[in-house]
């Protein structure tokens, strides 16, 4: 129970217990209505005004505690979301660092416009379209904890119905946040989290696609990707679209539960980067003529290492800011979880590497810790501590097979790691929620009685909905983005000049060295 639930019992029961005895009192005190009408009535009426203003006072205390409970959900999301947004850093450090110095100006750029830009983008359309129609669904709402005026506002919803039953496409409302109705603390503070979540996705293909990607028609995806990819697909799954109605059209648990976004957020940003990587081609010399790939090192390991701290350290912020609300204790086993599952993936990427070639892969450790926090977020809330150490060292050995299967098998140059690193592990994170959430949380989760279970707790049904998001988002990200890739490289190209790609693509496409020293390109 919460501590504003015991707090209205304990007002509840002296309200009760202030009545009886005041009902009690006059009982005894009063004569009969023949010997002294006016006292008694002049008693019963006290008596009545002493419980009335008892029960004003009492509501108004209720009204403050329920008001402030939505002012601390607001605090803590907005805190969260501020360190989420301190994550763009990390990204940046990590994917500038694994690739070459002669770019490092360019790929930092990506890192920093495709904040600003990814973010107009959810401004414009991607917030109306994610979170547009999440108080016109009859599941509970996911963002209730903000205030009630949030669910109420947003409620304009693009849907369909089959069979008898609500297939919800799409948001249709919000867009711009224009709109007296939406003038709330609740809605913006919803907008900014859910905005900096969108910038992980966004930022996840610059890794994939960097060294060689075209300054501009990154710009134009960067727009794209906040204001349609990933809230068309967010909205399936946290708007309360047909995924998560899963449980309630077709009894599949409790319809694809993602708690804070392996799916929605990795799992998409890996697809989208393994479609600009497979239209956009290799680096230059990656590939031999018989398809054995080479090595290209990036120029600064220890960059990479930091970054890869600062976004373990953003973790914090995304798996338990995603209650959107500071009042939910469950933030203690969802923040310890975090932990937990990156120590597990790092430590088996280096112990696996060290097995494997001899050396222990300081790239590896990094990409490993990673694995396990991708893979921890959507189960986060729904597992025991040895699960989450179990999801972390089973993403330190996806992380490292799927890797060299992108690169042997597919022939995809992948720089950093990302598709196997957020896509790969994004997908496990998904479907270990299917398989070990222990049924000790998330009560009425998109509108369906009880907690969420999986496979080995007694709902197998749950983890078939978890695979049916999980192949929604490959088909259809991945589909969506490679049309996407295909336009731009038939009109105005996605790759850079050989020239350029060759010396540096710091002075052709961002006209600044990212290092001013005298140093030959071709040795770093």
């Amino acid at each position: 129970m919460s501590s504003l639930s015991k707090t209205l019992l304990i007002l509840t029961t002296a309200l009760f217990v202030s009545a009886a005895s005041l009902t009690a009192q006059d009982a005894t005190t009063t004569t009969p209505e023949a010997s002294v009408p006016a006292a008694s009535h002049t008693a019963v009426m006290a008596n009545a005004a002493d419980i009335k203003a008892l029960s004003d006072n009492v509501q108004k205390i209720t009204d403050g505690l329920a008001t402030s409970g939505v002012n601390l959900n607001i605090v803590w999301t907005l805190l969260t979301g501020f360190i989420v947004m301190f994550m763009q850093a990390g990204f940046a450090l990590v994917e500038t660092g694994f690739t070459r110095a002669k770019n490092c100006c360019h790929t930092m750029s990506m890192n920093f416009m495709v904040y600003a830009l990814g973010m107009l983008g959810f401004w414009m359309t991607g917030f109306a379209i994610m979170f547009g129609g999440t108080g016109a669904t009859t599941s509970v709402s996911t963002v209730a904890t903000l205030g009630p005026d949030v669910g109420a506002a947003l409620n304009s919803a693009l849907s369909f119905n089959l069979g008898g039953k609500e297939f919800q496409l799409m948001g249709t409302t919000g867009w711009f946040l224009t709109g007296s109705q939406f003038w709330t603390g609740g809605i913006f503070a919803l907008f900014l989290f859910q905005m900096v979540f969108m910038d992980t996705t966004a930022t996840i293909p610059t890794g994939a696609m960097a060294e060689r990607w075209k300054f501009f028609p990154f710009c134009i995806y960067a727009v794209f990707v906040g204001g349609f990819i990933y809230p068309l697909y967010g909205s399936w799954v946290w708007g309360g679209g047909w995924l998560a109605a899963l449980g309630k059209n077709f009894g599949l648990g409790h319809g694809h539960v993602d708690f804070a976004g392996s799916s929605v957020v990795h799992l998409c940003g890996g697809a989208i980067a393994l479609a600009g990587a497979q239209i956009i081609g290799p680096r230059y010399g990656k590939f031999n003529k018989n398809g054995t790939s080479n090595p290209i090192p990036g120029h600064n390991v220890p960059m990479a290492m930091l970054g890869t701290f600062i976004l373990a350290f953003g973790w914090f912020g995304f798996n338990p800011g995603s209650t959107l609300s500071g009042n939910d204790p469950q933030i203690g086993i969802i923040a310890t979880n975090t932990m937990l599952a990156t120590a597990s993936g790092a430590a088996v990427g280096m112990i696996l590497t060290w097995f494997r070639f001899g050396k222990p892969d300081p790239s590896f450790m990094c990409n490993g810790l990673l694995a396990g926090a991708v893979a921890i977020t959507a189960p986060c809330a729904f597992v025991e501590s040895w699960v989450a150490v179990l999801i972390g060292a089973i993403s330190g050995v996806i992380v490292l097979y799927a890797a060299l299967f992108v690169e042997e098998v597919l022939k995809v140059d992948d720089p950093v790691g990302a598709i196997a690193v957020h896509g790969c592990n994004g997908a496990w994170g998904v479907i270990s929620l299917g398989l070990f959430a222990n049924g000790k949380y998330g009560a009425g989760w998109n509108g369906v009685e009880g907690n969420v279970k999986g496979l080995f707790y007694g709902d197998a049904s749950q983890l078939v909905a978890q695979c049916i998001g999980t192949i929604t988002c490959i088909v259809v990200v991945y589909g969506i983005s490679y049309a996407f890739f295909t336009l731009i490289e038939k009109t105005i190209g996605n790759r850079v000049e050989v020239v350029d790609e060759i010396a540096g693509l710091d002075i052709p496409e961002m006209g600044a060295l990212g290092y001013q020293a005298d140093i030959n390109p071709e040795s770093r």
